[in-house]
């Protein structure tokens, strides 16, 4: 499933986020990469090192960790720190699927990487290029949001960010452990549970409604890891 989860942060918060970033130098992406990767990856990222990366990363967990949307579609038990990258100048980073654990850098625990996530902190109109190639079963699709607004798909998904040929494309991305494993199960209580809300803001709490979030509950213990 690929979810386009708007407002996720604030316009106060994106300019807040830019602004401390044009302050902090930016490192070589490839200080994060795998071998892999580095044969394709050509990007900056702020150095998890930096005094500011702390603070900046809790300011993006925790936007996400209160968005209902988020929360029902990745169905979050462990959220690695979110990191922050720049694409400019021909910057670019070619087909690659995400490693299947990484490490937190704070707590040190691994963490399966079962939803990637993209929070965009560049307007579409300061760059060309940088958009975001995700394939599934259902082709190819690109992704260029509004700033504040976010991406979600399964960290298994063929992706990649073509090259930037004017600006720059300025963004977090994260990674989350779901308590559910299987996409198609988060998809079908995702699409469930959207379709509860929306005949509770329509008919109240109806028996019918109430046994649907009985059903949902029962799915997700079902189904939680």
């Amino acid at each position: 499933m690929l979810l386009h989860i708007p407002g996720v942060l604030s316009r106060e918060e994106v300019a807040e986020i830019r602004d401390t970033l044009a302050r902090e130098g930016w490192v070589s992406g490839l200080q994060t990469s795998g071998a892999q990767a580095a044969n394709v990856k050509q990007n900056q990222q702020l150095s998890v090192e930096s005094p500011v990366y702390g603070a900046l990363s809790k300011k993006v967990a925790d936007a996400l960790r209160r968005h209902p949307m988020f929360v029902s579609a990745a169905l979050p038990k462990y959220i690695l720190p979110p990191m922050f990258n720049r694409y400019e100048n021909g910057g670019h980073y070619g087909n690659h699927i995400d490693n299947a654990i990484q490490t937190d850098r704070f707590s040190g625990q691994q963490i399966r990487t079962d939803v990637s996530t993209t929070v965009f902190l560049s307007e579409p109109e300061e760059y060309e290029g940088g958009e975001l190639i995700a394939e599934d079963s259902y082709g190819c699709h690109e992704v260029k949001l509004a700033a504040g607004d976010a991406i979600v798909y399964p960290s298994t998904s063929l992706h990649r960010v073509e090259p930037v040929t004017r600006g720059a494309r300025i963004a977090s991305f994260l990674w989350t452990q779901s308590l559910v494993r299987d996409p198609w199960k988060r998809a079908m209580l995702f699409e469930l549970d959207m379709t509860i809300l929306k005949l509770r803001s329509e008919q109240g709490d109806t028996p019918e409604v109430v046994t649907l979030t009985g059903h949902y509950h029962k799915l997700l213990q079902l189904w939680a890891e």
